[in-house]
């Protein structure tokens, strides 16, 4: 008897909607199952987890740290990914609740304190595999699991680094992350100091930092010519040619958008012969022209105002009054790259309302960029319309020639966030949103089958913008939602437990397992009766289908 032929997999979306809530849970549509796979306080490397009592520094080394944010997932080479794999996750800050009693004051913090408060951010590496139950799960005593933390040692590397400490302490407030085409992990400091140690020099913070999941590069090495902001994530783009843009945001209000195109192509062939390739390149900022029409402007010393004497109009958006300038000193490309918002407003970069995480369509080369909200702008333009916007919107926009080494691109705004219920507030809190409707888009991340999934990040008890109704009575709980690139029609996949952020997601090459973070929850999750924990959770289908479909 012949074996029968196993039907095609299925990508078109086709899960039921959940509905909007306030539950102390993960929520997903009928037909999915949830597991936590890693809370903060969980140990990476071998040693004690948490168990209800506070760490000293040593133990709380080895944990997992706190408030899970951006992560990806690598391949083994040989080895079938879709059952067995790394996975690397930021910590954005500690968990303060499982570590000390009281508030943290880093101005009159002891030296354990300092020690277990920097313990509890950096990145995670683990090594994770699949069971005979389909269930994830870590893989203890892996040489692969390890924590890159507060107190690690960095260097730094481009044309910055003379500038900052030869052994750099800490990375810290890593927020999102990115990859590059060599499989190495980024992750992205949101922060210009060290708001933990503020004894450390502050320039030592704010950088894209580069590490070797497998450790088989250089040591974890702060890119600074990349510049100096507070990074959200890093999107590539590469062409035929291996030639390769990164695309970044600023997280500020309001910020840039960045990308930086290294000298030369990356190697497919040879991984060591990239290990470098992120301290030569040119740094953009994005000017979007009212006309729909945008360019890239170089952040080079000697170009675009980069001089001595440099006049920065500071943060034209939110004030009717202009700020008044400030002198600022480009004399060489260090001067740019540590002062990089300064640069980027010479330059004539547009001051956009929050620029978080961008993500590159794999189907048709389209950059999305969520600008998750600015209740200050005071001052409009055409790529950011709304006073007083509270919940944010999407960007869209096309490199010329779908070019990673474009100086010129067409934009459009995708959606505008919002709900037609709140007009009573006023216009600009409607939004146009095709279905499920959402504030404050953060998240963001087109999967290769260019399904475009949305994450929430609204603050909690919040604003809605309307009086005596607060942003979860509005939204219900932050969530994860689908969202058509074309009909832009939008569907609410996930939603999350009390107090939480839904970010981060990553995926197994089959797109059947997700792996989704779950930050700072207030409740009684993820396990009752204890300490409310960040986590990164795993969603699949009962059926073993495809994630979506």
């Amino acid at each position: 008897t012949p074996t029968p032929t196993p039907p095609p997999v299925s990508y078109a979306v086709s899960f039921a909607a959940v509905a909007a809530n306030q539950d102390d849970k993960v929520t997903v549509p009928a037909g999915y199952t949830v597991d936590v796979l890693l809370k903060a306080g969980d140990s990476v490397e071998t040693g004690t987890a948490y168990s209800g009592s506070f760490p000293t520094p040593a133990v709380a080394e080895k944990w997992a740290g706190g408030n899970h944010d951006g992560m990806e997932y690598f391949a083994f080479p040989g080895v079938d990914a879709n059952n067995r794999g790394i996975l690397a996750m930021n910590f954005e800050y500690p968990d303060f609740n499982i570590l000390m009693t009281g508030n943290y004051n880093a101005a009159t913090a002891t030296a354990d304190q300092k020690a277990l408060a920097l313990s509890a951010v950096g990145i995670g590496v683990v090594e994770i595999a699949k069971g005979s139950d389909g269930k994830w799960a870590v893989q203890p005593g892996s040489t692969y699991n390890r924590r890159y933390t507060g107190n690690s040692s960095y260097r730094a590397g481009g044309p910055a680094a003379g500038l900052l400490s030869g052994s750099i302490k800490g990375m810290l407030n890593n927020c999102s992350s990115g990859r590059t085409p060599w499989d190495t992990y980024l992750t992205c400091e949101e922060t210009t100091d060290n708001y933990l140690d503020p004894t450390q020099p502050a320039r030592d913070y704010g950088w894209v930092v580069e590490i070797d999941p497998l450790r088989e590069l250089a040591q974890p090495t702060k890119r600074t010519a990349m510049g100096r902001f507070s990074h959200e994530n890093v999107a590539f783009m590469s062409n035929s040619d291996r030639r390769v843009a990164f695309y970044m945001g600023d997280d500020s209000t309001p910020g840039c958008i960045y990308k930086f195109v290294p000298d030369r192509a990356w190697s497919n062939t040879n991984r060591a012969a990239n290990t470098d390739l992120l301290d030569y390149g040119t740094l953009y900022v994005a000017r979007f022209n009212g006309n729909g029409t945008g360019e890239w402007r170089a952040l080079v010393v000697g170009q675009n105002g980069l001089t001595a004497g440099a006049q920065d109009p500071g943060n034209v958006s939110q004030s009717t009054t202009p700020p008044a300038p400030t002198t600022v000193n480009f004399n060489n490309q260090a001067d740019v790259l540590i002062n990089c918002p300064s640069a980027a407003r010479v330059a004539g970069g547009t001051v956009m309302d929050r620029p978080e995480w961008l993500t590159v369509a794999p189907d048709n080369k389209a950059i999305y960029c969520t600008l998750t909200n600015n209740s200050g702008r005071r001052v409009v333009d055409p790529a950011n319309p709304r006073v007083t916007n509270l919940h944010g919107h999407i960007i869209k926009f096309r490199e010329e020639g779908d070019s990673p080494l474009a100086t010129k691109f067409s934009w459009e705004i995708f959606l505008t966030a919002g709900d037609p219920s709140l007009s009573a507030g006023g216009s600009n809190l409607v939004g146009n949103i095709n279905g499920d409707t959402f504030s404050s888009p953060d998240g963001l991340r087109i999967d290769p089958q260019g399904r475009m999934w949305v994450q929430t990040d609204h603050s909690v008890p919040g604003n809605s913008g309307v009086a005596g109704r607060t942003i979860d009575q509005a939204f219900g709980h932050n969530a994860m939602f689908y969202v058509d690139q074309v009909t832009k029609q939008s569907k609410r996949f996930l939603v999350g437990p009390l107090g939480c952020e839904i970010t981060g997601l990553a995926y197994t090459p089959d797109l059947k397992t997700f792996f989704v973070n779950i930050q700072h929850p207030t409740g009684n999750w993820p396990v009752a009766g204890q300490q409310p924990r960040s986590s990164t959770v795993v969603v699949r289908r009962t059926d073993s289908q495809p994630v979506g479909a």
